[in-house]
């Protein structure tokens, strides 16, 4: 099922890189930013969490909440947290069932088995406001998120 902008975004419930619960629902009164990346330790996966961590407080400050997502077990996740000394952005795995909320988002590569890298910016109501699939090897712009917030 296609999603688009003004859709209320699906719910869901993941994992972080901690073991603590993430449920979008939860997030109401807040914006989300899911930031979907493809696998946890490729080049431009890991300039992409670097920059959602460098960028943290800019969203923060402007009631919005970052979180990155991949196919990732939690394992990885932690892994890679703690090698790019991630301390404020939240690592979802979205594990098992493989790949269940980028099929949700419809952004799923079935053919790879991970998502699409893309940017999707759900509002204080759950209401999808942005929405971009880019290139796997393009980093993605947060320019684009943080003049929306």
């Amino acid at each position: 099922m296609e999603i688009k902008i003004g859709d209320l975004a699906p719910d869901f419930e993941l994992l972080d890189q901690k073991g603590s619960k993430f449920k979008l629902s939860d997030n109401l009164g807040k914006k989300v930013l899911l930031a979907f990346h493809p696998l946890a330790w490729t080049s431009v996966c890991k300039k992409q969490m670097k920059n959602l961590e460098t960028n943290f407080e800019k969203m923060q400050n402007k009631n919005c909440v970052p979180v990155a997502v991949s196919v990732d077990p939690i394992p990885t996740k932690e892994a890679l947290a703690r090698d790019l000394s991630l301390r404020k952005i939240r690592l979802l795995s979205d594990f098992w069932p493989h790949g269940e909320v980028a099929k949700l988002y419809n952004i799923f590569r079935p053919v790879e088995g991970f998502a699409e890298r893309a940017n999707i910016l759900i509002d204080e109501e759950g209401k999808i406001i942005f929405l971009k699939i880019y290139n796997l090897p393009e980093l993605p712009d947060l320019k684009e998120i943080l003049d929306l917030l």
